[in-house]
């Protein structure tokens, strides 16, 4: 069997798979300001490569062609219920020179929305739809939960990757093993931080994120993260340079906190796209990415409306590798 990579975030894309929103329920009646979000990830995307997105059935993608115009995009009819294919999507991995889907049991994020739990079937939709063949490891994870430098190095934190939640029974060193042989990653950074807010157990994709080789960048406020982070080595043996991201102030909606983080950025083609709250951090957020991927535009995404449904720009994302 030829050796399995999880390529990093940065390394080229085919396409950037996205499931387009529906349920008014999911944004406590504002369905259209998270629509008015996609529009604007998809305006970013476009120029730099083919975008891929879910649809119910023909009345939703009339819907949302209406929405996107001129805009292109290829629309598949998946009907999924949830819209984060970070976590319900498919890991895509090089295994040699081939491309496959690791599909991931999904468990509605230990078991918090059962009705979602229909949305295990969605990666393996979409490793068919991309024409690739599909891994079943038996594993619940959530592509949130892992961020990987492609170099051998995987950030992930205790709290969700580990959950009693996710893998009963499966030890954190059987977990490595396992992560091991189907990412192609030798050595684990576990991390313990989660914000306020984070349904998913707190998920490595909204507190710290590879942004090269050697680099991280960690949210500001996060002491033990960030101690953890310098105190580490990579799989190849280099210490971490730790960037600072800024955290934007405590947002709320009716009454309860949301997990908003600038973290939550996703790199594509020549292009990151970055979750903005309308806050005063985020010219620095903005400018702080900027500086950390010269040569690719920023393109700030308002994501007031996704935070409320407990996401983000990453979490709605999932990059299928050339």
């Amino acid at each position: 069997m030829a050796e399995r990579r999880m390529p990093a975030e940065w390394g080229r894309h085919a396409a950037t798979w996205i499931a387009w929103p529906w349920s008014e329920t999911d944004f406590l009646g504002d369905v259209g300001s998270a629509e008015d979000a996609y529009v604007e990830i998809v305006r970013a995307l476009a120029p730099h490569e083919a975008v891929r997105v879910l649809v119910r059935d023909p009345a939703h993608a009339a819907h949302v062609r209406a929405r996107l115009g001129a805009l292109p995009a290829d629309l598949h009819t998946v009907p999924a219920r949830e819209i984060w294919l970070r976590d319900t999507g498919p890991t895509f991995v090089h295994e040699g020179a081939e491309v496959v889907a690791i599909d991931w049991t999904f468990n509605a994020w230990g078991e918090k929305y059962p009705a979602s739990i229909a949305d295990d079937a969605v990666a393996g939709r979409i490793a068919a739809l991309a024409g690739v063949r599909a891994l079943r490891p038996g594993l619940v994870v959530e592509g949130g939960a892992l961020e990987v430098d492609g170099d051998g190095t995987l950030l992930a934190v205790e709290s969700s990757l580990l959950a009693p939640t996710r893998n009963p029974g499966v030890s954190r060193r059987d977990l490595e093993r396992r992560l091991g042989e189907l990412l192609g990653v030798s050595r684990v950074i576990w991390l313990a931080a989660e914000l306020p807010g984070d349904d998913t157990d707190g998920h490595v994709d909204n507190v710290a994120r590879f942004t090269a080789p050697g680099r991280v960048a960690c949210v500001r406020g996060l002491a033990d993260c960030r101690a953890r982070l310098r105190a580490a080595r990579d799989a190849r043996g280099r210490p971490l340079e730790v960037a600072t991201l800024p955290q934007p102030p405590p947002l709320e909606w009716r009454g309860e906190p949301v997990p908003a983080s600038y973290a939550n950025f996703y790199v594509a083609n020549g292009v990151v796209l970055v979750p903005v709250f309308g806050v005063a951090t985020d010219a620095e957020a903005l400018a702080t990415l900027g500086k950390l991927f010269p040569g690719r535009a920023i393109a700030p995404i308002p994501a007031l409306a996704l935070v409320r449904d407990k996401g983000g720009v990453h979490c709605l994302t999932q990059q299928q590798p050339v």
